[in-house]
């Protein structure tokens, strides 16, 4: 049992880890001359055991690593709810991503990971229920309150612009990429678009949730994260499903109230890793960048998070060429993410990934990579 001097530490501890991470999260979003929030994606906590988990906690700590981002599904509140407290005891806080609830009985697309590597099995958005996700929204931020804890910020669902996490788009599909005018005009679209309308209630109910709490009412709320997709039309290389453009999606969203619901956006890239060292390359790397966030987040629209950036590894070989190369590409896109920060468009950047994904984890080889490093790095 606790001393009353070290139960009065420990508050003191708590407090001004709440007021720093406030002082962070809980301004504006578009003030544009304060740094970049940075932090790593920790994939699925619940695969390593809890004396994995806080081992790896203390690790990130040492690091000087502030936030975290993982997704929880509702079957793994309680396990989750607790590792993101003892996160938050060794002052690292949670970007969190949430899924909304459906009604019982709701028929889901069923997994066929030999036909379809990658679509992911579940209800379709098109079936979200706001009152019970609200209920479950409200029950879980009361059992993080109850511990003390300030999130780095909350998402709503993953990728859903397209179908690997989308339900609501066909299977197969036709190899195409989606527009405005599709999701007014096609019968795929039209589908897709029933979903980011009934998205958009639920996304409505974490934000009642959210501005009701004591300690998470200036947490960042972030819609779902979009992949990158630009050109709209059939897919550069074939591919068995569908999309919907960042940019389609984006109008739609804003055209049925988005900025009034969230604090900024929210973006994934995975650049091409062709010829690290290569000015043409990273010139090129950048234009695609700007492709992506310039549209989305340019003066006078919110600023974006990116969630999700990174290079996977090739093998498991702890090749020192193959880390050299990757380090490359890591500092290259570092100084892009720079520009944008100075530009005001880029508020929080996240590499994915720290550790749960051995293709692109950093944390490997017994160590963290250099290139792990150099992505924790300040600017």
């Amino acid at each position: 049992m606790l001393t009353l001097k070290q139960a009065c530490q420990l508050m003191s501890h708590r407090v001004l880890f709440t007021l720093l991470l406030l002082s962070t999260v809980g301004v504006s979003v578009h003030a544009q001359n304060r740094s970049v929030l940075r932090g790593v994606d920790f994939v699925r906590p619940v695969q390593f055991t809890v004396e994995q988990q806080n081992a790896k906690l203390t690790q990130l700590q040492t690091l000087g690593v502030r936030i975290i981002r993982f997704g929880m599904y509702a079957q793994d509140e309680d396990k989750n709810v607790d590792f993101i407290k003892r996160a938050y005891a060794h002052n690292i806080s949670t970007d969190i991503i949430l899924h909304g609830l459906y009604a019982p009985g709701t028929p889901e697309r069923s997994y066929r990971p030999q036909e379809f590597p990658g679509m992911w099995p579940g209800p379709p958005f098109s079936a979200l229920d706001p009152d019970r996700s609200a209920q479950y929204f409200q029950e879980l931020i009361d059992k993080l309150e109850a511990g003390g804890v300030v999130l780095a910020g909350l998402e709503l669902e993953n990728e859903i612009n397209m179908a690997g996490n989308n339900p609501d788009f066909r299977l197969p599909g036709e190899g195409r990429v989606l527009g405005l005018n599709d999701l007014t005009h096609d019968p795929e679209g039209q589908q897709v678009a029933k979903g980011y309308l009934q998205y958009l209630k639920v996304l409505s109910v974490l934000k009642d949730v959210r501005d009701r709490s004591k300690l998470n009412k200036h947490t960042p709320l972030l819609p779902t994260s979009l992949v990158d997709i630009e050109q709209e039309g059939p897919w550069p290389t074939p591919k068995p499903y569908d999309g919907v453009s960042v940019g389609a999606t984006m109008a739609f969203f804003r055209a049925h109230g988005l900025d009034e619901l969230v604090d900024a956006y929210n973006l994934h890239t995975y650049p091409w890793a062709d010829h690290p060292g290569d000015k043409a390359s990273a010139i090129h790397r950048l234009n695609r960048l700007r492709e992506l966030v310039d549209p989305v987040c340019g003066p006078g629209s919110k600023p974006c998070w990116i969630t999700e950036w990174g290079f996977s590894y090739s093998s498991k070989s702890c090749a020192a060429s193959e880390e050299s190369a990757h380090t490359l590409l890591v500092q290259e896109m570092m100084s892009d993410f720079k520009l944008l920060s100075k530009e005001g468009g880029l508020q929080g950047l996240i590499y994915y990934s720290w550790t749960g994904d051995m293709q692109f984890d950093v944390d490997r080889c017994r160590r963290l990579s250099d290139s792990g490093k150099l992505a924790l790095s300040p600017f």
